[in-house]
């Protein structure tokens, strides 16, 4: 869903150390960039001695490389001990990400010719990094090439760091609609998300109500409803409930592009079903399809979490429901929500229905707009979020949706769900004061939300366990 990633490369070195290794290190992590997924950007390697960073000059140029470049993030890679003083002047200044790679020493080749002393080098760094408060990211283990499959995994993982780091250090929210009053879970302080970055824009639901009915370009509107029979079965749905749909759907996207947004909540009941005539849920779920995460019930700091999902795995997320047992296993529950889950994310299309409490609330005929569907299997990432006292303040985890089937009668998008120790954390959920909502995304990267979060941004993280 993301452009691809660019990351420069800092080569280390120090003039005692074997320098020709770096020529052979310059080929070896450019195709270990590129295996990741991923676009190398090397200094010219004329501009250093053998194309390395060792001396203050040096660590200058690579400053101004970085600079002209602006990359998404850093790999700093150390065929040899490296100068750690010239590495930290060098990225001082970067404002992305830093991943420290050392090279190991081969066993048998520890001549002083050969050796590497990368091992000890990588600490040096680590060491010296903290000085200057320069936040890195390391992995395990400790020392490895960059054309092991390990290591391969680990730029896939800070790739997913870059992400959610670049991404939401200056993001964009739009909340259309007051909070529900009786919503008072999805409370939250705008001061507290912009001491982290994050700005609301704020758009009230009569705007909405009155652009909706300003649309006057028939073929857009038809353009629309096109997309929404392709996003899902339409089949028994009245035109005239797409068509309120469609409308919606532009007017939502109008105030995507004039207020730059990267995410939104919405008030999805009661007035545009009683005032309006349609549901949110479809319109929600096309969002997400595209990469723009909408939480309904105006969940700003879900919306947050659903974005940090998305950038993390780089695929749709969705908002659902801690809802319901499942079985007798205590390990096992079902994730819900009326039908605001993107395409992607469900096994088939769905089909749109009429949401039953709203007609049975509102009368008939004003809640078309869910789409009911089963999540697909697999492993997913979820988490949740709140304001409190001034903090932005998260949990995560896995764990693996189900191939099992719910009963038919049950309504809405929904799936079966095992996750460890789900007794233990549905406790610390409650007692810390997390909402009934949980984002969820397809992957496994609650390691990479942990090293975004804790090391660049600076949220509060609950551990659940």
């Amino acid at each position: 869903m993301s452009d691809r990633l660019r990351l420069a490369v800092f080569f280390g070195n120090r003039g005692f150390f074997p320098g020709e290794v770096v020529a052979s290190a310059r080929k070896e992590m450019s195709l270990a960039i590129e295996k990741a997924g991923f676009t190398p950007l090397l200094m010219d390697a004329s501009l250093t001695r053998f194309g390395a960073i060792e001396t203050i000059e040096e660590a200058k140029k690579f400053a101004l490389f970085l600079q002209d470049e602006k990359p998404d993030g850093i790999v700093i890679c150390l065929p040899n001990f490296g100068d750690e003083s010239a590495a930290a002047i060098a990225c001082q200044d970067a404002g992305v990400p830093i991943l420290i790679q050392a090279y190991p020493d081969v066993v048998g080749e520890m001549d002083f010719a050969h050796r590497r002393d990368a091992f000890c080098g990588k600490l040096s760094i680590m060491d010296v990094f903290r000085q200057y408060q320069i936040p890195f990211t390391i992995d395990i283990p400790h020392v490895v090439h960059p054309l092991d499959a390990r290591f391969i995994q680990q730029l896939k993982d800070f790739g997913g760091v870059c992400r959610v780091v670049n991404g939401m250090k200056r993001c964009t929210l739009g909340a259309i609609g007051a909070r529900t009053s009786a919503f008072k879970t999805v409370r939250y302080d705008e001061i507290a998300l912009q001491k982290y970055g994050i700005t609301v824009e704020t758009i009230d639901m009569s705007d909405v109500l009155f652009r909706v009915e300003k649309i006057t370009d028939n073929s857009a509107i038809e353009q629309e409803i096109k997309a929404i029979k392709n996003f899902t079965d339409c089949s028994n749905v009245p035109e005239q409930s797409l068509e309120k749909m469609a409308r919606l759907r532009l007017v939502i996207d109008q105030y995507r592009s004039e207020l730059n947004l990267d995410m939104m909540a919405i008030r999805c009941w009661n007035e545009l079903e009683v005032l309006y005539g349609c549901a949110p849920c479809a319109v929600v779920g096309m969002f997400g399809d595209m990469g723009i995460p909408v939480a309904c019930e105006v969940d700003v700091c879900n919306a947050i979490m659903m974005y940090a999902l998305r950038l993390a795995t780089d695929t749709p997320s969705t908002l659902l429901d801690w809802n319901n047992n499942s079985s007798e296993d205590p390990d096992s529950c079902i994730l819900f929500h009326c039908g605001p889950v993107p395409s992607q994310m469900l096994t088939d299309k769905g089909k749109m229905v009429e949401h039953p409490m709203f007609a049975k609330s509102y009368g008939p005929g004003c809640g078309w707009g869910p789409v009911e569907g089963r999540l697909k299997p697999g492993q997913f990432t979820f988490g949740s979020s709140k304001t409190e006292d001034g903090e932005f303040v998260t949990y995560f985890g896995s764990g693996e949706m189900l191939d099992e089937e719910i009963e038919k009668a049950y309504f809405g998008a929904c799936g079966i769900v095992t996750i460890e120790n789900l007794q233990q954390k549905l406790v610390a959920i409650g007692r810390n004061g997390f909402r009934h909502h949980v984002a969820i995304s397809y992957g496994n990267v609650a390691h990479v939300l942990k090293e975004a979060f804790e090391t660049y941004l600076g949220y509060t993280i609950v551990n659940l366990d």
